[in-house]
Protein backbone atom coordinates (compact mmCIF):
# COMPACT_ATOMS: atom_id res chain seq x y z
CA UNK A 1 0.00 0.00 0.00
CA UNK A 2 2.74 2.42 0.96
CA UNK A 3 4.67 1.84 -2.26
CA UNK A 4 1.55 2.35 -4.39
CA UNK A 5 0.59 5.58 -2.65
CA UNK A 6 4.07 7.09 -2.29
CA UNK A 7 4.57 8.46 -5.86
CA UNK A 8 1.21 10.27 -6.03
CA UNK A 9 1.61 14.05 -5.92
CA UNK A 10 5.33 13.94 -5.12
CA UNK A 11 7.35 16.88 -6.43
CA UNK A 12 10.57 15.83 -8.15
CA UNK A 13 12.43 18.92 -6.98
CA UNK A 14 11.50 19.22 -3.30
CA UNK A 15 10.65 15.53 -2.81
CA UNK A 16 7.66 16.79 -0.84
CA UNK A 17 3.98 16.20 -1.57
CA UNK A 18 1.49 18.54 -3.25
CA UNK A 19 -1.80 16.76 -2.83
CA UNK A 20 -4.21 19.70 -2.77
CA UNK A 21 -7.96 19.31 -2.39
CA UNK A 22 -9.79 18.40 -5.61
CA UNK A 23 -6.56 18.50 -7.65
CA UNK A 24 -5.34 15.74 -9.94
CA UNK A 25 -3.12 14.32 -7.20
CA UNK A 26 -6.02 14.33 -4.76
CA UNK A 27 -8.20 12.45 -7.24
CA UNK A 28 -5.44 9.85 -7.71
CA UNK A 29 -5.34 9.40 -3.92
CA UNK A 30 -9.11 8.99 -3.90
CA UNK A 31 -8.90 6.35 -6.63
CA UNK A 32 -6.27 4.56 -4.55
CA UNK A 33 -8.57 4.63 -1.50
CA UNK A 34 -11.50 3.23 -3.42
CA UNK A 35 -9.31 0.45 -4.86
CA UNK A 36 -8.20 -0.52 -1.33
CA UNK A 37 -11.81 -0.69 -0.15
CA UNK A 38 -12.99 -2.77 -3.09
CA UNK A 39 -9.98 -5.11 -2.94
CA UNK A 40 -11.09 -6.09 0.57
CA UNK A 41 -14.72 -6.69 -0.40
CA UNK A 42 -15.86 -3.72 1.68
CA UNK A 43 -18.73 -1.40 0.78
CA UNK A 44 -17.52 1.87 -0.76
CA UNK A 45 -19.35 5.18 -0.55
CA UNK A 46 -18.71 8.91 -0.79
CA UNK A 47 -20.78 11.14 1.47
CA UNK A 48 -22.37 14.47 0.56
CA UNK A 49 -19.18 16.36 1.49
CA UNK A 50 -16.81 14.27 -0.58
CA UNK A 51 -15.44 12.24 2.34
CA UNK A 52 -14.73 8.62 1.42
CA UNK A 53 -15.86 5.57 3.41
CA UNK A 54 -15.13 1.87 3.25
CA UNK A 55 -17.45 -0.30 5.33
CA UNK A 56 -16.95 -3.73 6.85
CA UNK A 57 -20.48 -4.45 8.01
CA UNK A 58 -23.73 -2.55 7.49
CA UNK A 59 -23.12 1.10 6.46
CA UNK A 60 -26.54 1.91 7.87
CA UNK A 61 -25.93 0.15 11.16
CA UNK A 62 -25.68 1.86 14.52
CA UNK A 63 -22.80 2.34 16.96
CA UNK A 64 -20.10 1.99 14.27
CA UNK A 65 -16.39 2.16 14.99
CA UNK A 66 -14.57 4.32 12.44
CA UNK A 67 -10.84 4.67 11.84
CA UNK A 68 -8.92 6.69 9.26
CA UNK A 69 -7.46 10.11 8.58
CA UNK A 70 -6.76 12.11 5.38
CA UNK A 71 -4.69 11.89 2.20
CA UNK A 72 -4.23 15.54 1.17
CA UNK A 73 -1.09 17.49 2.07
CA UNK A 74 0.34 20.90 2.80
CA UNK A 75 2.66 22.40 0.14
CA UNK A 76 5.72 20.13 -0.06
CA UNK A 77 4.48 18.13 2.90
CA UNK A 78 5.80 14.86 4.24
CA UNK A 79 4.71 11.34 3.36
CA UNK A 80 3.24 10.40 6.75
CA UNK A 81 0.92 13.25 7.80
CA UNK A 82 -2.51 11.83 7.01
CA UNK A 83 -1.62 8.85 4.81
CA UNK A 84 -0.08 6.90 7.70
CA UNK A 85 -3.47 6.90 9.43
CA UNK A 86 -5.31 5.68 6.33
CA UNK A 87 -2.76 3.01 5.37
CA UNK A 88 -2.57 1.82 9.00
CA UNK A 89 -6.37 1.52 9.14
CA UNK A 90 -6.48 -0.84 6.17
CA UNK A 91 -3.48 -2.75 7.55
CA UNK A 92 -5.22 -3.07 10.93
CA UNK A 93 -8.26 -4.60 9.24
CA UNK A 94 -5.98 -7.03 7.43
CA UNK A 95 -4.39 -7.96 10.74
CA UNK A 96 -7.78 -8.63 12.34
CA UNK A 97 -8.80 -10.85 9.46
CA UNK A 98 -5.52 -12.74 9.92
CA UNK A 99 -6.47 -13.21 13.57
CA UNK A 100 -9.91 -14.47 12.60
CA UNK A 101 -11.64 -11.68 14.52
CA UNK A 102 -15.37 -11.16 13.90
CA UNK A 103 -16.94 -7.73 14.19
CA UNK A 104 -20.02 -7.26 16.34
CA UNK A 105 -20.29 -3.58 15.35
CA UNK A 106 -20.05 -1.96 11.91
CA UNK A 107 -16.50 -0.81 11.13
CA UNK A 108 -15.37 1.77 8.57
CA UNK A 109 -12.18 3.30 7.23
CA UNK A 110 -12.50 6.94 6.15
CA UNK A 111 -10.57 9.54 4.18
CA UNK A 112 -11.71 13.04 5.14
CA UNK A 113 -11.36 15.60 2.37
CA UNK A 114 -9.32 18.81 2.48
CA UNK A 115 -7.98 18.35 6.00
CA UNK A 116 -4.90 20.50 5.53
CA UNK A 117 -6.64 23.50 3.98
CA UNK A 118 -3.64 24.05 1.71
CA UNK A 119 -5.69 25.11 -1.31
CA UNK A 120 -8.62 27.07 0.13
CA UNK A 121 -7.10 28.32 3.38
CA UNK A 122 -9.43 26.55 5.81
CA UNK A 123 -8.43 23.31 7.51
CA UNK A 124 -10.67 20.26 7.96
CA UNK A 125 -13.29 21.34 5.43
CA UNK A 126 -14.72 17.84 4.98
CA UNK A 127 -15.15 17.14 8.69
CA UNK A 128 -16.27 20.71 9.46
CA UNK A 129 -19.06 20.42 6.89
CA UNK A 130 -20.10 17.03 8.22
CA UNK A 131 -20.20 18.29 11.83
CA UNK A 132 -22.10 21.46 10.89
CA UNK A 133 -19.20 23.73 11.83
CA UNK A 134 -19.04 25.13 8.29
CA UNK A 135 -22.14 26.14 6.33
CA UNK A 136 -22.69 25.54 2.65
CA UNK A 137 -22.62 29.29 2.01
CA UNK A 138 -19.31 29.67 3.86
CA UNK A 139 -17.80 26.77 1.94
CA UNK A 140 -19.04 28.13 -1.39
CA UNK A 141 -17.33 31.44 -0.62
CA UNK A 142 -13.89 29.83 -0.31
CA UNK A 143 -11.38 30.66 -3.08
CA UNK A 144 -7.94 29.28 -3.82
CA UNK A 145 -4.87 31.36 -4.64
CA UNK A 146 -5.85 31.52 -8.30
CA UNK A 147 -9.36 32.71 -7.51
CA UNK A 148 -11.00 29.36 -8.27
CA UNK A 149 -14.07 28.94 -6.04
CA UNK A 150 -14.54 25.71 -4.11
CA UNK A 151 -17.76 24.78 -5.98
CA UNK A 152 -16.01 24.94 -9.34
CA UNK A 153 -13.11 22.83 -8.06
CA UNK A 154 -15.54 20.20 -6.76
CA UNK A 155 -17.50 20.15 -10.01
CA UNK A 156 -14.31 19.77 -12.05
CA UNK A 157 -13.41 16.80 -9.86
CA UNK A 158 -16.82 15.23 -10.42
CA UNK A 159 -18.48 16.09 -7.10
CA UNK A 160 -21.70 18.01 -6.43
CA UNK A 161 -21.00 21.25 -4.48
CA UNK A 162 -24.73 21.86 -3.93
CA UNK A 163 -25.03 18.66 -1.88
CA UNK A 164 -22.55 19.68 0.82
CA UNK A 165 -23.71 20.41 4.35
CA UNK A 166 -24.23 18.93 7.83
CA UNK A 167 -24.61 15.17 8.06
CA UNK A 168 -26.06 14.49 11.55
CA UNK A 169 -27.63 11.21 10.48
CA UNK A 170 -24.25 9.77 9.52
CA UNK A 171 -22.59 11.02 12.71
CA UNK A 172 -25.48 9.62 14.73
CA UNK A 173 -24.56 6.12 13.54
CA UNK A 174 -20.94 6.41 14.74
CA UNK A 175 -20.15 5.27 18.25
CA UNK A 176 -16.40 5.99 18.15
CA UNK A 177 -13.80 7.49 15.81
CA UNK A 178 -10.13 6.63 16.37
CA UNK A 179 -7.52 8.44 14.27
CA UNK A 180 -3.93 7.24 14.08
CA UNK A 181 -1.41 9.92 13.13
CA UNK A 182 2.32 10.40 12.99
CA UNK A 183 3.41 12.52 15.95
CA UNK A 184 4.20 16.09 14.93
CA UNK A 185 6.81 16.62 17.60
CA UNK A 186 9.40 14.65 19.59
CA UNK A 187 7.57 13.73 22.79
CA UNK A 188 7.55 9.99 22.00
CA UNK A 189 11.16 10.09 20.83
CA UNK A 190 12.12 11.58 24.18
CA UNK A 191 10.20 8.94 26.17
CA UNK A 192 11.34 6.07 23.96
CA UNK A 193 7.81 4.88 23.15
CA UNK A 194 6.75 3.92 19.61
CA UNK A 195 3.06 4.71 20.22
CA UNK A 196 1.19 7.19 22.41
CA UNK A 197 -2.38 8.31 23.13
CA UNK A 198 -3.65 11.87 22.64
CA UNK A 199 -5.07 13.75 25.60
CA UNK A 200 -6.10 17.01 23.95
CA UNK A 201 -5.54 19.43 21.08
CA UNK A 202 -4.46 22.96 21.89
CA UNK A 203 -6.79 25.79 20.87
CA UNK A 204 -5.59 27.30 17.60
CA UNK A 205 -6.61 29.61 14.79
CA UNK A 206 -5.61 31.51 11.67
CA UNK A 207 -5.68 35.28 11.32
CA UNK A 208 -5.12 37.33 8.15
CA UNK A 209 -3.25 40.64 8.47
CA UNK A 210 -3.79 43.06 5.55
CA UNK A 211 -1.27 45.92 5.52
CA UNK A 212 -2.31 48.56 2.95
CA UNK A 213 0.34 51.09 1.97
CA UNK A 214 1.23 53.00 -1.18
CA UNK A 215 2.91 51.52 -4.24
CA UNK A 216 5.80 53.57 -5.58
CA UNK A 217 9.14 53.36 -7.34
CA UNK A 218 11.86 51.63 -5.32
CA UNK A 219 14.58 53.67 -7.00
CA UNK A 220 13.16 57.19 -6.80
CA UNK A 221 11.05 57.39 -3.63
CA UNK A 222 12.81 58.80 -0.58
CA UNK A 223 12.72 56.61 2.51
CA UNK A 224 11.03 59.43 4.41
CA UNK A 225 8.24 59.61 1.79
CA UNK A 226 7.34 55.95 1.77
CA UNK A 227 4.24 54.21 3.12
CA UNK A 228 5.77 50.75 2.94
CA UNK A 229 3.56 47.97 4.33
CA UNK A 230 6.43 45.49 4.19
CA UNK A 231 8.12 47.22 7.11
CA UNK A 232 5.00 46.96 9.27
CA UNK A 233 4.59 43.34 8.31
CA UNK A 234 8.22 42.54 9.14
CA UNK A 235 7.92 44.19 12.54
CA UNK A 236 4.77 42.16 13.19
CA UNK A 237 6.52 38.89 12.35
CA UNK A 238 9.20 39.73 14.93
CA UNK A 239 6.53 40.71 17.46
CA UNK A 240 4.77 37.38 16.96
CA UNK A 241 7.93 35.45 17.77
CA UNK A 242 8.59 37.62 20.83
CA UNK A 243 5.06 37.34 22.26
CA UNK A 244 4.89 33.59 21.69
CA UNK A 245 8.22 33.06 23.45
CA UNK A 246 7.12 35.15 26.43
CA UNK A 247 3.89 33.18 26.83
CA UNK A 248 5.20 29.69 26.10
CA UNK A 249 2.91 29.51 23.06
CA UNK A 250 3.38 29.24 19.28
CA UNK A 251 2.91 31.92 16.62
CA UNK A 252 3.91 31.63 12.98
CA UNK A 253 3.59 33.79 9.90
CA UNK A 254 4.05 31.06 7.30
CA UNK A 255 2.27 32.54 4.28
CA UNK A 256 2.54 35.97 2.68
CA UNK A 257 1.16 37.62 -0.47
CA UNK A 258 2.54 40.88 -1.84
CA UNK A 259 1.11 43.32 -4.39
CA UNK A 260 2.29 44.32 -6.94
CA UNK A 261 5.11 41.90 -6.08
CA UNK A 262 7.81 43.60 -8.12
CA UNK A 263 11.49 43.73 -7.24
CA UNK A 264 11.70 47.45 -8.00
CA UNK A 265 8.33 48.40 -6.53
CA UNK A 266 7.33 49.42 -3.02
CA UNK A 267 4.34 47.19 -2.17
CA UNK A 268 0.82 48.55 -2.00
CA UNK A 269 -0.38 45.55 -0.02
CA UNK A 270 1.26 42.93 2.15
CA UNK A 271 -1.07 40.20 3.34
CA UNK A 272 0.26 37.78 5.94
CA UNK A 273 -1.39 34.81 7.64
CA UNK A 274 -0.77 34.13 11.32
CA UNK A 275 -1.12 30.66 12.81
CA UNK A 276 -1.15 30.71 16.60
CA UNK A 277 -1.61 27.95 19.18
CA UNK A 278 -1.34 27.62 22.95
CA UNK A 279 -2.03 25.11 25.69
CA UNK A 280 -5.08 27.05 26.91
CA UNK A 281 -7.51 29.69 25.65
CA UNK A 282 -6.37 32.49 27.95
CA UNK A 283 -2.76 32.20 26.78
CA UNK A 284 -3.78 32.12 23.12
CA UNK A 285 -5.96 35.22 23.58
CA UNK A 286 -3.09 37.04 25.28
CA UNK A 287 -0.63 36.23 22.50
CA UNK A 288 -2.90 37.12 19.58
CA UNK A 289 -4.07 40.33 21.25
CA UNK A 290 -0.46 41.40 21.80
CA UNK A 291 0.48 40.61 18.20
CA UNK A 292 -2.48 42.61 16.88
CA UNK A 293 -1.57 45.55 19.14
CA UNK A 294 2.01 45.50 17.88
CA UNK A 295 0.83 45.32 14.28
CA UNK A 296 -1.46 48.33 14.70
CA UNK A 297 1.32 50.28 16.40
CA UNK A 298 3.83 49.64 13.61
CA UNK A 299 1.24 50.27 10.90
CA UNK A 300 0.23 53.62 12.38
CA UNK A 301 3.87 54.68 12.70
CA UNK A 302 4.46 53.89 9.01
CA UNK A 303 1.25 55.51 7.76
CA UNK A 304 -0.11 52.11 6.75
CA UNK A 305 -3.71 50.92 7.09
CA UNK A 306 -4.26 47.57 8.78
CA UNK A 307 -7.15 45.14 8.81
CA UNK A 308 -7.08 41.90 10.82
CA UNK A 309 -9.54 39.08 10.04
CA UNK A 310 -9.89 35.84 11.96
CA UNK A 311 -10.35 33.23 9.24
CA UNK A 312 -10.69 30.12 11.39
CA UNK A 313 -10.62 29.05 15.01
CA UNK A 314 -10.77 25.78 16.91
CA UNK A 315 -11.18 25.81 20.71
CA UNK A 316 -9.34 23.41 22.99
CA UNK A 317 -10.33 19.79 22.36
CA UNK A 318 -10.38 17.37 25.27
CA UNK A 319 -10.79 13.93 23.75
CA UNK A 320 -13.63 11.89 25.27
CA UNK A 321 -12.20 10.62 28.54
CA UNK A 322 -14.27 7.45 28.49
CA UNK A 323 -13.05 6.42 25.03
CA UNK A 324 -9.50 7.57 25.74
CA UNK A 325 -9.39 5.54 28.95
CA UNK A 326 -10.85 2.50 27.17
CA UNK A 327 -8.21 2.76 24.43
CA UNK A 328 -5.54 2.96 27.14
CA UNK A 329 -6.98 -0.08 28.93
CA UNK A 330 -7.06 -2.11 25.71
CA UNK A 331 -3.41 -1.24 25.08
CA UNK A 332 -2.27 -2.26 28.53
CA UNK A 333 -2.44 1.04 30.39
CA UNK A 334 1.25 1.85 29.93
CA UNK A 335 1.31 4.15 26.90
CA UNK A 336 2.17 7.84 27.40
CA UNK A 337 -0.70 10.31 27.11
CA UNK A 338 0.25 13.59 25.46
CA UNK A 339 -1.27 16.77 24.14
CA UNK A 340 -0.63 18.26 20.72
CA UNK A 341 -0.69 21.65 19.06
CA UNK A 342 -1.75 20.21 15.69
CA UNK A 343 -5.36 20.17 14.52
CA UNK A 344 -7.04 17.00 13.24
CA UNK A 345 -10.38 15.76 11.94
CA UNK A 346 -10.74 13.87 15.23
CA UNK A 347 -10.68 17.23 16.99
CA UNK A 348 -13.41 18.67 14.77
CA UNK A 349 -15.63 15.62 15.23
CA UNK A 350 -15.08 15.46 19.00
CA UNK A 351 -17.98 17.86 19.56
CA UNK A 352 -20.37 15.45 17.85
CA UNK A 353 -19.09 11.93 18.57
CA UNK A 354 -16.58 10.26 20.92
CA UNK A 355 -13.11 10.49 19.36
CA UNK A 356 -9.60 9.36 20.28
CA UNK A 357 -6.15 9.49 18.71
CA UNK A 358 -3.04 7.35 18.59
CA UNK A 359 0.36 8.85 17.75
CA UNK A 360 3.29 7.02 16.13
CA UNK A 361 6.81 8.15 17.01
CA UNK A 362 8.52 10.65 14.72
CA UNK A 363 12.23 10.67 15.67
CA UNK A 364 12.96 13.82 13.69
CA UNK A 365 10.18 15.82 15.33
CA UNK A 366 9.69 17.37 11.88
CA UNK A 367 6.29 17.56 10.18
CA UNK A 368 4.79 19.40 7.20
CA UNK A 369 8.14 18.81 5.51
CA UNK A 370 9.77 16.12 3.37
CA UNK A 371 11.97 15.35 6.42
CA UNK A 372 8.94 13.97 8.28
CA UNK A 373 9.65 10.35 9.21
CA UNK A 374 8.53 7.27 11.07
CA UNK A 375 10.52 4.03 11.22
CA UNK A 376 8.95 0.90 9.77
CA UNK A 377 9.02 -0.91 13.12
CA UNK A 378 7.17 1.97 14.76
CA UNK A 379 4.61 2.06 11.94
CA UNK A 380 4.01 -1.67 12.48
CA UNK A 381 3.62 -1.03 16.21
CA UNK A 382 1.00 1.59 15.34
CA UNK A 383 -0.87 -0.86 13.11
CA UNK A 384 -0.89 -3.53 15.82
CA UNK A 385 -2.06 -1.00 18.42
CA UNK A 386 -4.87 0.15 16.13
CA UNK A 387 -5.83 -3.46 15.42
CA UNK A 388 -5.97 -4.15 19.16
CA UNK A 389 -8.17 -1.10 19.67
CA UNK A 390 -10.52 -2.15 16.86
CA UNK A 391 -10.70 -5.66 18.27
CA UNK A 392 -11.41 -4.34 21.74
CA UNK A 393 -14.08 -1.90 20.62
CA UNK A 394 -15.78 -3.70 17.74
CA UNK A 395 -15.31 -7.41 18.42
CA UNK A 396 -16.58 -7.69 21.97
Amino acid sequence: MWRDLAPIGRDAGSQGYRRYAWSGADLECRDWFRAQVEARGMVYETDRNGNQWGWAGDPGGADAVVVGSHLDSVPDGGAFDGPLGVVSSFAALDELRRRGAEFTRPVAVTNFGDEEGARFGLACVGSRLTAGQLTRAQAHALRDGDGVPLPRAMETAGYDPDAIGPDPERLGRIGAFVELHVEQGRALDLTGDPVGIASSIWPHGRWRFDFHGEANHAGTTRLADRRDPMLSYAETVLAARREAALAGALATFGKVAVEPNGVNAIPSLVRGWLDSRAADQATLDTVVTAIEAAAHEHAERAGVDLRVVRESFTPVVEFAHGLRDEVGRILGGKLPVLGTGAGHDAGILSGSIPTAMLFVRNPTGVSHSPAEFAAEDDCVAGVLALADVLEGLACT
